[in-house]
């Protein structure tokens, strides 16, 4: 009678598939904990503060440029000569004014950074607070060559005194205006 012999192996333990189903468990775990207790039904106290005084906004004047180089003052036509003894007048009863340069976005033909440049050298000698409001830059747009290049409709005042002038914000990127 043929005897066959069988090779004795060693037991071992495979720790690949332990380390899986304890990672399982513990992600079990840690999501059935967190759905147990909802957080938005938690009863907590809110305290309220008052202070002795209610917050005031810093007043502010902002000047517009639109596409066509047109100053406004608060979407108030105004010429760049007027600009700086308007300002001045304002102040007066506001010490702490704020003035805020915006440009209209978009293309145009005026060579809008020479009239801007021009707004900064004549508000500067007044040591007014001026913050140059623009769009943020989102990085470089690549276009193909074969695609036109189309910019969106400015943002500004149409006509003054008209409807949309009263009611349509005026910001802009001050680093995207053509030169020339």
């Amino acid at each position: 009678m043929f005897r066959i012999r069988r090779a004795t192996h060693e037991p071992r333990i495979e720790l690949a598939p332990l380390i899986d189903v304890m990672l399982f468990l513990l992600t079990f775990f840690i999501y059935s904990v967190m759905m147990m207790e909802r957080v938005d039904l938690v009863p907590m106290t809110l305290k309220t503060y008052q202070s002795g005084a209610a917050a005031k906004p810093v007043p502010a004047a902002t000047i517009s440029v639109d596409l066509d180089g047109r100053l406004y003052l608060d979407r108030a036509p105004i010429a760049l000569d007027e600009l700086a003894s308007r300002l001045e007048e304002i102040r007066t009863g506001a010490p702490d004014l704020v003035v805020y340069l915006a440009l209209a976005d978009g293309s145009a033909e005026v060579d809008r950074s020479a009239l801007l440049l021009d707004v900064w050298d004549r508000l500067q000698p007044g040591k007014f607070n001026v913050n140059i409001v623009g769009r943020q830059k989102r990085g470089p747009v690549i276009r193909d060559a074969e695609t036109p290049v189309t910019t969106p409709p400015a943002v500004g005042p149409t006509a003054p005194g008209s409807q949309a002038a009263e009611t349509a914000p005026l910001t802009g990127n001050p680093g995207s205006a053509p030169a020339g």
